[in-house]
């Protein structure tokens, strides 16, 4: 196991700043997928996402290299109230799994052609025996923010940095494409907390049933999170909402967006988890907003309203709910797909084929 210990004092401030996407390609990237051999607008969203790629890259051809998936895992505290119908243990047997590369995120991962890694942000278990994980723990878990904050706002701090780190880690061998994932029982409840309090909805519009609560369950977990939400200051300063609802593997991930956006990397983002951290990220720095590809729509309750905070149109919707990042490794070859038509797709003039008619 690699073990990469952030110092205490390496905190938010030290991350480079998230610049809003320069736009002045825009005009030249419009006029050649405009003159390529089809119809205007007939590839649809391809067009936009293409289009999206060339401002990121700053290129008129571009390209999608050494593409990379980070999950990130920590477990919470508040499982102690029965919010999930699974232990925590599940999340070091799913870390292990993950490791054997026997989780849908490796298949998925493979088939996509995206390299994994896998990182404990903070698992309440023994991990020492699986040598491929990426070791910065903040904690052993969350504590239970039914009675107390998860973490402090320096546990907060770190974990953003960690995940700024390991962005960057991957930019400098060479990735532009990555998305992140998480493991960790417990987190929806996290992100519906996040969601709640940072976009000022009631929780019952938040809160899904996330690995399989029966209606029993469903009652339950939203009257815990309803009190949660009621004993804590109502603050939206999203560094503190973070550290009172989060998990450390959405708060690595908060900071692996913002890390990215700084890299100028194109973002996948996944689900219903990955697009809490992502809320706490915009608040942050909005501009990371323009460096993200929204993956998918998933199936837990809230997501869509969350997608509609960001006014974002995801690319597909498949009725996922898992998490891992498998929505963001799916959506990797309409990506390809994008790049390629950029490059290898003729124009009118190139292929000597008469566009419309005036």
């Amino acid at each position: 196991m690699t073990n990469l210990d952030i110092p205490p004092d390496t905190l938010l401030p030290e991350l480079p700043a998230v610049a809003p996407l320069e736009r002045g390609l825009e005009a030249a990237l419009r006029e050649k997928i405009d003159h390529k051999t089809k119809p205007p607008g007939s590839l649809g969203r391809l067009e936009a996402l293409a289009l999206q790629l060339g401002l990121i890259q700053s290129s008129l051809t571009p390209v999608i290299a050494r593409p990379t998936l980070i999950v990130f895992a920590g477990d919470h505290g508040i499982v102690a109230e029965g919010v999930s119908p699974y232990p925590q243990a599940v999340t070091v047997q799913m870390v292990a799994n993950f490791v054997a590369g026997g989780a849908a995120i490796n298949a998925f991962s493979g088939v996509a052609g995206m390299a994994l890694e896998v990182v404990n942000a903070g698992v309440a278990g023994d991990l020492r025996a699986l040598a491929s994980v990426i070791d910065m723990p903040i904690g052993p878990g969350t504590r239970n923010f039914a009675d107390q904050p998860a973490m402090t706002r320096e546990q907060a701090l770190r974990a953003i940095t960690a995940g700024a780190v390991r962005a960057r880690h991957h930019a400098g061998l060479g990735s532009n494409v990555i998305g992140f994932g998480e493991m960790g029982i417990g987190n929806t409840s996290s992100a519906a907390c996040l969601m709640s309090r940072l976009c000022d909805l009631p929780i019952d519009a938040c809160v899904g049933r996330g690995t399989g609560l029966d209606d029993a369950g469903l009652a339950r977990k939203r009257a815990v999170l309803a009190g949660a939400l009621a004993r804590h200051p109502a603050s939206i300063d999203p560094v503190e909402v973070l550290a009172t609802f989060g998990g450390f593997e959405i708060a690595m991930m908060t900071g692996a967006f913002l890390g990215a956006a700084a890299q100028r990397m194109t973002i996948l983002v996944d689900g219903f988890i990955a697009s809490s951290a992502l809320l706490v990220a915009a608040r942050i720095a909005p501009a990371v907003l323009d460096y993200c590809v929204f993956a998918h729509q998933s199936d837990e309750a809230g997501h869509q309203q969350l997608l509609a905070h960001f006014k974002a149109q995801p690319l597909l919707s498949l009725g996922l709910r898992l998490g891992e990042g498998t929505g963001a490794a799916l959506t990797l070859p309409l990506l390809r797909a994008a790049s390629a038509f950029m490059e290898q797709m003729a124009s009118f003039d190139t292929a000597g084929v008469s566009g419309r008619e005036a």
